[in-house]
């Protein structure tokens, strides 16, 4: 038998994995991996447990359940101004990762230029090369983490497939202004490069901000696989439940793939979403909650020697400690977490190359009292 050839010889065990093993190794308090650590609505767990209890724990439709896929029609078409055919435009993933594969593999072929902005989420990369694409890498503005429009249209080819974008922004916080957005829509306009546009963190914009989806913007939308979460938003990451919205051309070749790697995503969960989404106040007040975590926390790190870059959404906190350590950034985490007991992740996972700026981020998606324990430690670095 001749030695088996990866297809992605380059992956190896992520750095979520690594430090969280490590943060329960050493009895660490754990803000590396972004998930809550506080509950659900109880309303929803009862919604999964009337659908089964009614008997619906068989295969849904492939597209997803109806309900589910109206519900989420009239929500976009209510925030951000567009209606999309349930039936044609919409449909339900295994969470945000599979809907951004599916995509990927849907629409790209070999040798397709495939357009990220670094730093960004991990599995973006690897999705492209499993398809067979070019990844090309463009940096977001350093500091800012902000488009940096002049490098982006530089990059586009007669082989660029597909740009995908993320606001908020993973791992950095930042999000995309109105003005960004309407700026890409006249950069992509002469051409047929296609949008992966990933909005799971679309319900944790703060300060009064509002997310700029690309469901807003005709020309993109017209261009877009815009992804979303249910697990972000209604705290239930391990659900692994999410939607994909797309005009039905495109809709259609996301389906033919999507029909072949999970089919669909399991019916009781889909059951009790739908019933939950019609009621809007949950992710109408998720801005207000997560933002009083944010503000806690940065609050806590003013009496750090950490210094907190700006969060105007998602979860999660980056912060530079150039003042406490010249280390680079994953072993300072590696520190951090073994010695003072704090796990956090190195801005520099989310870069191919490794680039290194002496920022690491946290999580605040946590209970008061978690929270409260990791700044007490930080304190006293």
């Amino acid at each position: 038998m001749s030695p088996l050839k990866s297809r992605l010889p380059a992956v190896g065990t992520t750095i979520f994995t690594v430090m969280s093993a490590l943060a329960q190794e050493h009895g660490a308090v754990n803000l590396g991996q972004g998930f809550p650590d506080f509950g659900c609505d109880p309303r929803l767990m009862e919604g999964v447990t009337r659908a089964m209890h009614a008997g619906l724990n068989q295969y849904p439709p492939m597209t997803g359940v109806a309900p589910l896929r109206e519900a989420m029609a009239d929500k976009v078409q209510s925030l951000y101004g567009r209606r999309y055919d349930p039936a044609t435009e919409i449909t339900v993933t295994a969470g945000a990762t599979q809907a951004i594969l599916t995509a990927i593999l849907a629409v790209v072929h070999p040798g397709d230029e495939v357009m990220v902005l670094e730093p960004c989420y991990d599995s973006y990369i690897p999705n492209i090369e499993l398809a067979g694409g070019r990844v090309v890498r463009v940096p977001l503005v350093p500091g800012r983490f902000e488009p940096d429009f002049d490098r982006i249209a530089a990059a586009i080819t007669q082989r660029t497939r597909a740009l995908i974008i993320n606001s908020p922004h993973n791992p950095s916080g930042s999000t995309w202004s109105e003005a960004q957005m309407r700026r890409l829509q006249d950069l992509l306009a002469p051409t047929d490069v296609l949008l992966i546009s990933d909005e799971v963190y679309e319900h944790m914009v703060y300060d009064g901000l509002a997310h700029q989806s690309a469901c807003r913007f005709p020309g993109l939308a017209e261009r877009s696989f815009v992804v979303s979460s249910f697990g972000k938003t209604y705290h239930v990451t391990g659900w692994k439940v999410g939607t994909v919205l797309a005009p039905a051309e495109l809709m259609a070749e996301f389906r033919k793939v999507h029909q072949f790697n999970v089919f669909t995503v399991n019916t009781p969960m889909q059951v009790a979403l739908a019933e939950y989404l019609r009621d809007p106040a949950p992710y109408l007040n998720l801005p207000s909650e997560y933002q009083a975590k944010r503000d806690r926390f940065r609050a806590g790190l003013a009496r750090t020697r950490f210094k907190p870059l700006p969060c105007p959404g998602t979860y999660f906190q980056c912060v530079q400690y150039a003042d406490i350590s010249d280390l680079a950034e994953e072993p300072f985490c590696r520190w951090l977490t073994t010695e003072v007991g704090v796990a956090a992740i190195p801005l520099s996972a989310f870069y191919v190359d490794g680039l290194d700026q002496g920022i690491v981020r946290f999580c605040f998606a946590k209970q008061d009292a978690t929270l409260d324990q990791a700044l007490q430690r930080l304190a006293e670095v």
